[in-house]
């Protein structure tokens, strides 16, 4: 009877201890540990980029830098590439994606989202010999007309969904894109607007067409693991207040209403 007794008691200590251990939340980690970690790739202009010393700078980054603050921890930033940048969030190599990345059904399945940051959507940035024969995304819908997005990206989805009959071809990154398409081995290229903006700024001017009206509605958000609520929750109420303070407007005309940053990554 006794060693009964002594079984049912520790069951009962362990009904007690568990949901402690359930409820462990990665913000009870970030705080404990003293340092947020971001995953994210620094190839996405304005959101996140590699300047001419070295450093990641970018819109998301001067976001994190706002999110880490205002936790009162350390900020370190994890560089990685897109296809793997789920995995690693999911295998704890870092807290919370923040990298320019699209909130899609299939993505969420995988990863909880906080409130989107920004909205965007794709574009298309053609050869100046198909002005007036291209004007949206459906004329390029044929097999002569070989257009391109980066691998594993929203914009490779929005054409193969949308454009489905076009030769398509993707890329490792979106410079390889562009290049392409000024050198004339492609007709098209599909990718997120605020960069084919940029891109078309630094080496299309001339030699390409933007057509600038996005044709898919894409909003762009934080991503950590699932069963995390504190840390979503502070999240969400992170961003409310920084929409409504002032925060968010500076950071937003810093990297997207402006292009002065351009000169820290170009050599």
């Amino acid at each position: 009877m006794k060693h009964l007794k002594l079984v049912l008691a520790c069951l009962l200590a362990v009904c007690v201890l568990l949901p402690g251990f359930a409820a462990a939340d990665t913000l009870d980690e970030i705080l404990e540990r003293g340092t947020l970690r971001v995953g994210m790739e620094p190839g996405y202009m304005p959101f996140e980029m590699t300047n001419t010393k070295g450093e990641i700078i970018g819109f998301d980054v001067d976001m994190m830098k706002r999110v880490a603050k205002a936790m009162g921890v350390e900020l370190e930033l994890v560089s990685t590439a897109w296809d793997g940048i789920i995995p690693g969030l999911l295998t704890k190599k870092y807290d919370i994606i923040a990298s320019g990345m699209t909130l899609t059904q299939e993505r969420n399945l995988k990863v909880a989202f906080a409130s989107p940051y920004i909205v965007i959507g794709q574009s298309i940035m053609i050869k100046k010999e198909l002005v007036g024969e291209i004007k949206s995304y459906k004329d390029l819908n044929d097999p002569k007309y070989k257009v391109a997005s980066k691998l594993g990206t929203t914009g490779e989805q929005a054409t193969k969904r949308m454009i489905p009959k076009c030769t398509y071809i993707s890329f490792e990154t979106e410079q390889e894109g562009v290049m392409d398409l000024v050198n004339g081995k492609i007709d098209a290229f599909v990718y997120d607007l605020p960069y084919m903006e940029l891109a078309y700024k630094q080496k299309g001017e001339g030699k390409l067409v933007l057509l600038d009206k996005p044709f898919t509605y894409e909003p762009l958000a934080w991503a950590i693991r699932q069963d995390n609520p504190n840390f979503l929750n502070w999240l969400n109420n992170f961003m409310a207040q920084v929409k409504n303070d002032g925060t968010y407007d500076k950071i937003y005309e810093k990297w997207i209403q402006s292009d002065d940053w351009l000169k820290q990554v170009q050599n």
